[in-house]
This record gives C-alpha cells, sequence and structure tokens, in this order.
C-alpha cells in the first residue's frame, strides 16, 4: 500500500489512466518476464500511450468488480490444461465458476481506502486459488521465479498511479 494525497474519485481515475511509460522499469520488468521475446499485446507487451487497465482487460484480463472510488478487480487464469479454449467473451459469473481441475485463476485488486481530508491510502493485492494440486505446484513454481520483479512491477505500479493522482489539479 501507499499513501496518496488526493481524493479517492482522483486515485480511481489514476489506476485507470496509467500507462507503462509511467511505471519506472515497467518495459524491463515486463521484457525480462517475457523471456526476451516480444509477442502480440498483452499486460507484459503493452502500448506505452494506453493505460494498463485498458490493456489488461481488452487481452488476457477480466474486469471482475468495479466501485468508482474504492476498488478495481482484475482476473485472469494463469494455468490452464494444453489445448483449453476459454471463451471468447468470459465474464465474472464464468471466470467464478471455473472450477474444474487443472487451472489456476489470479486476481489483482487496487483498494482505495479515504484517510483524513484530502488523503488516500492505495492497496494492491494479488491472489491465486489453483483448483487442484499439481496446477498449484505448476504456478508455485512459477511464481517462485518471478516473484521478486512481480512485487517490484507492482510496486512501481502503485508510485505511478500516485504520481498521477497527486499531478491531477485538485
Amino acid at each position: 500500500s501507499i499513501p496518496v494525497r488526493a481524493s479517492a474519485e482522483r486515485v480511481y481515475e489514476a489506476i485507470s489512466a496509467v500507462t507503462a511509460a509511467e511505471v519506472p522499469l515497467y518495459r524491463e520488468l515486463a521484457w525480462i518476464r517475457r523471456g526476451g521475446v516480444s509477442g502480440p499485446e498483452s499486460v507484459l507487451n503493452p502500448s506505452d500511450r494506453d493505460p494498463l487497465v485498458d490493456v489488461a482487460t481488452r487481452t488476457t484480463f477480466l474486469r471482475l468488480a468495479a466501485e468508482p472510488g474504492r476498488e478495481l478487480v482484475l482476473g485472469t487464469v494463469v494455468v490452464a490444461p494444453r489445448g483449453v479454449r476459454l471463451a471468447a467473451a468470459p465474464t465474472p459469473e464464468a471466470f467464478k465458476a471455473l472450477v474444474q481441475p487443472g487451472f489456476a485463476k489470479a486476481v489483482m485488486s487496487f483498494v482505495i481506502d479515504p484517510q483524513e481530508p484530502g488523503w488516500c491510502s492505495l492497496s494492491s493485492e494479488t491472489r491465486v486459488r489453483a483448483t487442484d494440486a499439481a496446477s498449484r505446484d505448476a504456478f508455485s513454481r512459477y511464481w517462485t521465479v518471478i516473484a521478486p520483479g512481480s512485487r517490484l512491477m507492482h510496486l512501481m505500479w502503485l508510485r505511478a498511479i500516485k504520481v498521477r493522482a497527486e499531478a491531477t489539479p485538485r
């Protein structure tokens, strides 16, 4: 979490507007996470002009919940059985119902907690749920490798949201 000197509405706007170009080390950490390989647009290969949340939700993430001025929750499937194709237009209900063996789902949230007037606490959390032991083990091996860079990327993303929200005229 990070303190932000701005209203909850400004912080939420900043969450929705921050681009990869505003997040220190984002490009470098995403390149490492991709293994140096380029590919199609994704949250790990975003343009510099489009907000990260927009890139995420039009590629691999689903907007699970949004309460302006309070919270944004995104989800994605991080482990799936070989050959399985997920719905082209998934819904939050379908994401929640995905419980059969072979999957691991990740949920990332940004939560805004208003503090004293003109201040908020912005926190972010990522949770992963595997639907069976094999999927949990597969994700655990992956997480062991990417966790340090992922944590740093997330911290820099929060910092960029803070900078944008505080720079916005009050």
